[in-house]
């Protein structure tokens, strides 16, 4: 068997992240998806980027800075990832700026949907901006002089801001003027009925600049944008307070390390220099841009036209039947899987429970909610109805940490008792158990999805809610709490396999069994579907299954660390991506089992922190309608060859062949309520 190398055989996981980025943005190209949809991916695109930079090019920025100098797990130096990574996201934003001006700009002007500058502007629209300007704008910016009496301005990450040089007497002084956050990025013009017209807050203050510089001379003046590391150094066994800790180390990303910095193209060399030393960036890493910085605004956009004839059409989630979802519980587990079915079950049940004078107890995870959470009200008026209400939110959750202790503070002051998360650990599972008195006798009720109990994202990503009264889970998710809460050693469970305790050795099992199979049999069969699959050692167990000819189908919408259709290595291995309309979340797992299936859901990918770092929740199928029901998405989501891309040996990801009849997996399912 041949020998191969670690980078011979694995895809570095951030250059796979990047492949996947630049797969969101190809379907802001694909004519298939109304123009706004596609204006929508592009803001995707950069928000997506400027996460990778705030936390994976922060990270290998630190490992070169400590002088580790060793392979990683992929067999990569971090100096030469960071450098693949600088020529990769180059091409991607200058393909990104192509796009916007090559097809998506013209477009939006043939729709009437336009982004003026000043000098196109109507009289009546140029009389409009100058008041804003005077009015709202002027009141709010503050110029920030650099000189030895003002050292440069601390700019937290995500700043947009302009660098002025401006002179008095032939000296030379540099100002910083940060955009407002506390406004929108984009005005929305006075225009006639069928038009939508806006322009950039960036543009109005260009045109005032000489207003804040009484007395002086605007020799030039150029936008710019920074990215600062925001990873959380924390070392949590030390930490006597955690909630103080965590928002402590929120206030120090202000002043973080700069680790992306994006310039207009036209800013003069010694301004770009001098804005450099004060961020302390290296010149040469500077990225230069002919159009507009930061295409986030366009989410700010797409609330602001109200054009439905260029967004996806509208769809109504399916309901689930039932008049008292205790009762629907009761008469049998079920699932719900979004967002082709109503998110409603999920929260009825919190907010049921929060009511019923019957439910003594709820307990739950939260990772990540939403702004307006239902389910957050229903838990505070269960406190209030004296019911025991605890809570685990995890205060860890990335970019989520200011919200989540917001959360903490409302549950706290409303009387739940609150865990902040694990030291060590994040708590990444998704359940939560409602303790009922039902004829003297106490019955417990139990939700487990593979997705965040969050209303917002439950309308654009794919997850599987399930929904079961069995005795055996209650017992289960009653001892993992117990767990996450307090001071127990995990059990063995009966329904229930957890990470960090056993859940990679329990898929090895899988696998194993499947390769034992497959041996007698020749019917061996894995297909999966998840966000990632990055963990050396389970890849290791993926290739130790392709090479005994277990066929392997994996759905993975992320990153992808395997290579598959490698002679001697992986020739049994197939991988698809799927990026649509909605964002492919949950977590299905099936084993063929010698022709008796099993299915499993989980709220766990096949990546390494999910395995050590995360507290998570693998559970099986085992009711022949639910099981059915998975495996038909599994299939159905196979059959796609509209959204779909195939990785190939050489890395790249090529769209899945398109032969016959055209199939959309998620139209599909939008027009079935998810089946």
């Amino acid at each position: 068997m041949k020998d191969f190398e670690n980078k011979d055989k694995l895809i570095h996981r951030d250059l796979s992240w990047l492949s996947f980025n630049e797969r969101v943005l190809e379907e802001s190209t694909d004519l298939l998806n109304p123009l706004l949809e596609r204006v929508k991916f592009l803001a995707i695109f950069v928000s997506n980027l400027d996460e990778f930079f705030m936390v994976r090019v922060a990270g290998l920025k630190d490992v070169i800075g400590s002088e580790i100098n060793k392979v990683d797990q992929y067999g990569y130096y971090a100096q030469d990832v960071l450098r693949d990574i600088k020529t990769r996201t180059q091409e991607l934003i200058k393909r990104l700026y192509q796009i916007y001006q090559g097809s998506i700009f013209p477009e939006l002007e043939k729709n009437e949907i336009t982004l003026k500058k000043y000098d196109a502007l109507k009289k009546e629209q140029k009389k409009f901006v100058q008041n804003y300007f005077e009015s709202i704008l002027y009141p709010i910016v503050t110029p920030l002089a650099v000189d030895p009496g003002h050292p440069f301005p601390v700019l937290p990450s995500k700043t947009i801001a302009f660098a002025v040089h401006v002179l008095q007497k032939k000296e030379s002084f540099l100002a910083i003027i940060p955009i407002p956050k506390n406004t929108p990025r984009l005005i929305k013009l006075p225009s006639g009925k069928s038009e939508s017209s806006f322009i950039l807050v960036d543009e109005v203050l260009r045109q005032n600049l000489k207003n804040f510089f009484k007395g002086y001379q605007v020799k030039s003046a150029a936008l710019f944008r920074v990215i600062r590391n925001s990873e959380l150094t924390l070392d949590e066994e030390m930490a006597p307070d955690l909630l103080k800790s965590i928002e402590d180390e929120i206030k120090k990303r202000r002043r973080a390390e700069a680790v992306y910095l994006e310039i207009e193209k036209s800013c003069e060399q010694a301004l770009k220099e001098k804005l450099c030393e004060g961020l302390r960036f290296p010149v040469d890493d500077v990225i230069q841009i002919e159009s507009n910085l930061d295409f986030n605004f366009f989410f700010e956009m797409l609330d602001k036209v109200e054009r439905p004839d260029l967004r996806f059409p509208g769809y109504l989630p399916g309901k689930i039947e039932y008049e008292n979802i205790f009762e629907r519980i009761s008469g049998g587990d079920f699932i719900t899987h979004l967002p082709y079915q109503s998110f409603y079950p999920t929260v009825n049940l919190i907010a049921s429970a929060a009511k019923d004078e019957h439910v003594l107890a709820i307990k739950m995870t939260l990772y990540r909610t939403s702004k307006d959470s239902a389910i957050i009200e229903a838990l505070k008026e269960a406190a209030r109805n004296r019911k025991q209400v605890t809570v685990l939110v995890e205060i860890k959750a990335r970019f989520d940490e200011e919200n989540n202790i917001r959360w903490v503070r409302e549950l706290e002051d409303a009387g739940c008792h609150v865990i902040y998360g694990m030291s060590g650990l994040k708590v990444h599972s998704k359940m939560a158990l409602i303790v009922r008195k039902e004829e003297g006798q106490i019955k417990r009720y139990v939700h487990l999805s593979t997705g965040n109990y969050n209303e917002k994202t439950a309308r654009v990503y794919t997850d599987v809610g399930y929904f079961t009264a069995n005795e055996d889970f209650a017992k289960d998710i009653s001892d993992v709490f117990n767990v996450v809460t307090g001071y127990s050693v995990p059990a063995t469970w009966k329904r229930i396999i957890s990470a960090p305790n056993d859940l990679r050795d329990y898929f090895f099992s899988l696998v194993d069994r499947e390769i034992k199979f497959h041996k007698k049999g020749k019917n061996g069969l894995i297909q999966a579907k998840f966000n990632s699959l990055e963990d050396p050692r389970m890849i290791e167990k993926l290739y130790e299954a392709s090479q005994t000819g277990v066929k392997i189908q994996l759905i993975v919408r992320g990153i992808c660390c395997l290579i598959p259709g490698v002679k001697d290595l992986s020739e049994n291995i197939t991988v698809k991506s799927l990026v649509g309309r909605f964002l492919e979340h949950s977590r299905i797992y099936i084993f063929n089992n010698n022709n008796a299936p099993r299915v499993f859901l989980s709220s766990a990918d096949w990546m390494t922190r999910n395995f050590d770092r995360r507290v998570e929740l693998l559970f099986e199928i085992t009711k022949e309608e639910i099981k059915s029901q998975l495996k038909d998405v599994i299939g159905l989501c196979w059959k796609d060859n509209v959204k779909s891309r195939m990785l190939m040996p050489d890395r790249s990801y090529q769209r899945w062949p398109a032969d016959g009849e055209k199939f959309n997996f998620q139209e599909h399912l939008i027009s079935h309520n998810g089946r």
